[in-house]
């Protein structure tokens, strides 16, 4: 036990040993610290003084500096008020002498003015002294106008007694006559003006219109509007009408069309308003025919499948139409309607190849003016659309066909111009009178159409009573088939520039009232005549 206690007597002792070398150790350490801090203050401490000590000889010379600029400036502003004051005093002198000036010229001015004022006073004592003797002038010229008007009153008394007219009417006759004359020099500038332009339009037009008739070719129509059956013998009519005439009350019944049986031997003849129905029952009737049975339930039966045909010839002859000129997006409605036209005539013309022809001849000349050749084509092909359903619908064709037309959407220049070709509508686009062009010269060509006797008798009488119902006509005759019409007048009555405007005044009233393909020449002859007899 006692060499424990002394062992742990040394460890105390050795551990008491470290600590204080470590705290001596430590102490030094701190000093040596200390030390260095010192010297770094000292360090700062004199670099301070050195920096506030060049601030202040830096400032002490910016002071000098600036001690010396003031004074420069300060001599600079004394130089300078001298100068201002030597040339204000200069100035003040100037407005002195100007002001001198001035007062001299305003004493000049007020003698000016006092030597005015003496003048003006002589001069109204002038003034007075003439409107004196203008007065006396006045009255004197006062009393040579009464004695003027006196007798002036006189002659024109004498003269109204010696001529027979008073003086409005001599006024009147006077005023007229120079209305005579205006209106005769008016009428031979407009003359001249319509003559240049009617042979530059003749021209023009001329020859458009025959390229287009060169290049379109038609042939000849000779179609009836009744269709005709041939019989093998008078013997079919009897088997036709059929016991009591059952059969042709059938077929009557059965096609909507009328049978009409007289005495033209081996031949019957059908009659519908309906060209399509009529060629249907004539189909119908040369199956029958042919066949030999007749009966009312075969009658039916043929009518069926010939109405089956015709929807197939009626398709046909659409599609072929609207290949010919070259027109694929028409409605499908529109179709069977446009080839119904195919067994329909105008004046013995077929309807169908009017429109085609219509559309060639349109195409031509809108390609001659520059125009759309496509929107052309299509209006002139469509114009006559209308006449399909003009048994069915009341009213002109142009104006059903554009309706027709409109409901199916067609473009409104098409259907314009559908409207406008005879005129119910008038006619706003170039497009449209083309198409009135076109329809005229299809029509009017010949061979195109033709004419009943008691239609054309009319025209001619038209004709001749739209002329003679003008004042100073005496006579009018139709000639060339009623394409030119001559027309007499009274020469004392109409004079040469009367006789133009008449001549363009029936010309106009014919346009309004009538219709005829082509053109009507209209020629006024005044012819005078004198006579006298030797003895």
């Amino acid at each position: 036990m006692p060499e424990l206690g002394w062992l742990l007597a040394a460890l105390a002792l050795g551990c008491a040993v470290v600590l204080a070398v470590l705290l001596v150790r430590q102490g030094g350490q701190i000093r040596r610290e200390r030390a260095g801090l010192n010297e770094a203050a000292t360090v700062e401490a004199t670099q301070l003084r050195a920096s506030a000590q060049a601030s202040a000889d830096q400032l002490r010379a910016d002071a000098e500096r600036n001690v010396e600029e003031s004074k420069v400036r300060a001599a600079e502003i004394i130089e300078a008020a001298e100068v201002r004051r030597t040339d204000a005093d200069a100035h003040h002198e100037t407005k002195r002498a100007e002001l001198r000036e001035e007062r001299a010229a305003q004493e000049r001015r007020e003698t000016r003015l006092h030597e005015r004022e003496d003048r003006v006073a002589a001069d109204t004592e002038a003034l007075a002294v003439r409107a004196e003797r203008l007065e006396a002038q006045k009255l004197s010229l006062r009393e040579q106008r009464e004695d003027v008007v006196a007798k002036r009153d006189a002659v024109e008394h004498e003269l109204q007694r010696v001529a027979g007219l008073s003086v409005d009417e001599a006024k009147h006759e006077v005023i007229a006559e120079a209305e005579r004359q205006a209106k005769l020099t008016a009428a031979g500038i407009a003359r001249d003006i319509e003559a240049t332009a009617q042979r530059e339009a003749d021209r023009r037009a001329r020859s458009v219109i025959v390229t287009a008739i060169q290049r379109v070719a038609s042939e000849q129509t000779n179609e009836s509007v009744v269709s005709t059956v041939d019989l093998p013998s008078d013997e079919m009519k009897g088997r036709i009408i059929g016991r009591e005439g059952r059969n042709i009350r059938a077929f009557e019944q059965i096609t909507g069309v009328n049978l009409l049986i007289d005495d033209t031997p081996e031949s019957v003849l059908l009659s519908s308003f309906d060209p399509v129905r009529r060629e249907t029952a004539r189909l119908t009737l040369v199956d029958l025919v042919a066949d030999g049975r007749i009966h009312p339930a075969r009658i039916e039966e043929v009518y069926e499948r010939s109405q089956r045909r015709m929807g197939e010839r009626v398709e046909r002859a659409a599609e072929d139409a609207l290949t010919e000129v070259g027109i694929v997006d028409l409605h499908p409605e529109l179709v069977p309607i446009l080839g119904s036209l195919a067994f329909r005539t105008s004046y013995g013309q077929n309807v169908l190849r009017h429109l085609v022809e219509s559309a060639h001849l349109a195409g031509v000349m809108a390609a001659e003016l520059g125009l759309n050749i496509v929107v052309v084509k299509r209006a002139a092909f469509l114009h006559d659309i209308g006449k399909a359903l003009t048994h069915e619908v009341e009213g002109p064709h142009a104006i059903i066909g554009a309706e027709l037309l409109r409901k199916y959407g067609e473009h409104e220049d098409i259907v314009h111009a559908v409207e406008a070709h005879h005129n119910e509508v008038e006619p706003r686009t170039v497009e449209a009178v083309l198409v009135q062009a076109a329809d005229a010269i299809s029509g009017s060509r010949p061979g195109a159409r033709r004419e009943s006797l008691e239609a054309y008798v009319e025209r001619m009488e038209n004709l001749e009573h739209i002329a003679t119902a003008h004042e100073g006509v005496m006579r009018a005759y139709a000639m060339q088939a009623g394409r030119e019409m001559r027309v007499m007048v009274a020469p004392e009555e109409i004079d040469d520039a009367g006789a133009h405007a008449l001549a363009r005044d029936i010309a106009a009233e014919v346009e309004k009232n009538l219709s005829y393909p082509g053109q009507i020449r209209i020629t006024v002859v005044r012819e005078s005549r004198a006579t006298e007899t030797a003895h």
